[in-house]
C-alpha cells in the first residue's frame, strides 16, 4: 500500500511532488533543501545548511515511525564538490547522534554525492532519502 507522508516540521513541497511516499514500509523521501519550515529561509554556510537538511528528513521520517537510524540510502547534492568535507563532517556527526540517541550503533547509510550546476534558491545542498524497517 502506498501512503503519502507530510511533517508539518519540514518545509512544504514547491512543486508537483510530496514530501514522502511509504511503499509498504519502505519511505521515499523527496530532496530536502535546508529551509527553516518556520521561517522559510535557509541558515549560511555549508554546516548549518547540511544540519537543516537532514533535520527536514528526519522529521518527515517520523511521521511513518522511523529515524535516521532506518536510513538505508541517501543522496547528497552539492552546489559545489569543494564543501564535500565540512559536509560530510556534519553528516557524519548527526548519523552518529541519532545512533546513539537510539541506542544503536552508528551504521551509515549507503550514500552518493554529485556536484550540480545549481539547486533551487540557491541552496549549497540537497538532501533525499530510502528508509526502511
Amino acid at each position: 500500500m502506498k501512503t503519502v507522508l507530510a511533517s508539518p516540521l519540514a518545509p512544504k513541497a514547491v512543486g508537483p511532488y510530496c514530501q514522502a511516499v511509504n511503499l509498504n514500509g519502505t519511505v521515499f523521501v523527496s530532496g530536502q533543501l535546508p529551509v527553516n519550515p518556520a521561517e522559510g529561509k535557509m541558515p549560511e554556510g555549508i554546516e548549518a545548511q547540511t544540519r537543516q537538511s537532514l533535520t527536514n528528513l528526519s522529521n518527515i521520517l517520523k511521521e511513518a515511525g522511523m529515524n535516521l537510524t532506518d536510513v538505508v540510502k541517501t543522496t547528497v547534492l552539492l552546489n559545489d564538490i569543494k564543501d564535500f568535507a565540512p559536509m560530510n563532517a556534519v553528516y557524519a556527526e548527526v548519523f552518529e547522534s541519532a545512533a546513539k540517541e537510539a541506542g544503536v550503533a552508528p551504521a551509515y547509510p549507503a550514500r552518493v554525492c554529485y556536484q550540480v550546476a545549481a539547486l533551487p534558491m540557491g541552496a549549497l545542498v540537497e538532501i533525499d532519502c530510502i528508509a526502511g524497517k
